[in-house]
């Protein structure tokens, strides 16, 4: 399955807003976020710049349980030159839950993350707006 196969997936509305929890019980990671293209009972989220969590990347993909997800806090868009808009939201994650991470790199004598790549940056960037 290829990459633009899992962004190009539906938005994801269905989680149950943020209420009220043990502030040590969760971990916010902030991004888009999108129905797995195959499994009902997982999510994904195309990483946004994280402020608390540095070995996170924006640009990466990070698959989720659902069961593992308290509820999702709205955030501002980003909104690129054109005017295009990226809803970011913020998702709490259980503390110990088990995560995949993915992370997209253009082919090259040496790999091109998201960071280097403008054309896979332009790619993320199209396939994650809403």
């Amino acid at each position: 399955m290829s990459i633009s196969e899992y962004l190009a997936s539906d938005p994801f509305d269905e989680l149950v807003r943020y209420g009220e929890h043990d502030a040590l019980d969760a971990i916010g990671f902030v991004g888009t976020l999108r129905k797995h293209p195959y499994d009902a009972g997982k999510c994904l989220l195309l990483s946004g710049r994280q402020e608390k969590l540095p070995w996170i990347e924006e640009g990466q993909i990070i698959e989720f349980r659902i069961s593992d997800v308290f509820g999702a806090d709205e955030m501002p868009a980003i909104v690129d030159t054109t005017g295009s808009t990226r809803t970011l939201i913020r998702l709490w994650v259980r503390r110990g839950a088990l995560a995949l991470r993915y992370e997209p790199f253009e082919v090259g004598e040496r790999p091109l993350g998201p960071r280097e790549s403008e054309a896979l940056r332009a790619k993320l960037f199209h396939l994650a707006r809403s």
